[in-house]
C-alpha cells in the first residue's frame, strides 16, 4: 500500500472516500493545512516587492513540510489505536486498558500538533493577506480558511481521541489554536 505523500490526487480521493479507516480526517486535515501553506507560500512569492516576502515563504515552506509529516504520522496513530481498541478481551485488563490509554493519547497528540500547525498556517496567511500585494489578497485569504477548517476538524479530533475530558490541557490548548485560527481567518477576510 502507498504511503499517503505517494499517492497521486485521484487515489488519494478515491482512498479517502474508500471503507478503510485511513486516509481518515486527521491526515486529510494535514494535507488540506498543508495546501493552505503552499498557497500562503505562493501568495508571498508573488508579492515579490514586499520586504518580508521572503521570510513568508521560509516560514510557510517550514510549515508545509511539516503538515506533510503530519499526514502519514496521524494515520499510523489512528491505526495503531484501532489496533489497541480490538487487542483480545482475554488480555490482563490492566495491561489492556494501559496499551488502550496509550494509544488513545498518540492518537490525541498528533491531531493536537496538526491543529497548531494549521494555526500557525492561518495566522501567516492572514498575514500575507494583510500586508502582501492586494491582487493574491483572495489566496492568501483563501488560505487562511482553509487552514482555519484545518484546525477546527483537527481539534474535534482531539476531543475525540481523549474521551471528551472537558479540563484536560491538550483539550483547552487545541481550542484556543482553533480560536486564533478563525481570528486570523476574519483578519484575512476584513477590508484592506
Amino acid at each position: 500500500m502507498k504511503r499517503i505523500l505517494d499517492l497521486s490526487v485521484r487515489e488519494l480521493l478515491e482512498q479517502a472516500s474508500g471503507e478503510a479507516p485511513t486516509p481518515g480526517a486527521g491526515s486529510v486535515a494535514a494535507l488540506t493545512a498543508a495546501l493552505a501553506a503552499g498557497l500562503t507560500e505562493m501568495s508571498a512569492r508573488a508579492s515579490g516587492r514586499w520586504g518580508e516576502a521572503a521570510s513568508v515563504c521560509a516560514q510557510a515552506t517550514v510549515l508545509r513540510e511539516r503538515l506533510e509529516e503530519l499526514a502519514p504520522a496521524n494515520d499510523e496513530a489512528y491505526e495503531h489505536a484501532l489496533a489497541a481498541l480490538h487487542l483480545p478481551s482475554e488480555l490482563d485488563p490492566d495491561t489492556r486498558n494501559q496499551l488502550i490509554g496509550e494509544s488513545l493519547e498518540r492518537a490525541a497528540a498528533v491531531p493536537l500538533a496538526i491543529t497548531e500547525a494549521a494555526s500557525d498556517v492561518a495566522d501567516l496567511a492572514a498575514y500575507v493577506a494583510e500586508e502582501g500585494d492586494p491582487r493574491v489578497r483572495p489566496d492568501a485569504a483563501s488560505a487562511a480558511l482553509l487552514a482555519l477548517g484545518a484546525a477546527r476538524a483537527a481539534a474535534h479530533l482531539v476531543e475525540i481521541n481523549l474521551g471528551v475530558r472537558e479540563r484536560d490541557e491538550r483539550l483547552l490548548q487545541a481550542q484556543r489554536l482553533a480560536a486564533d485560527a478563525a481570528a486570523a481567518a476574519a483578519r484575512s477576510l476584513a477590508p484592506a
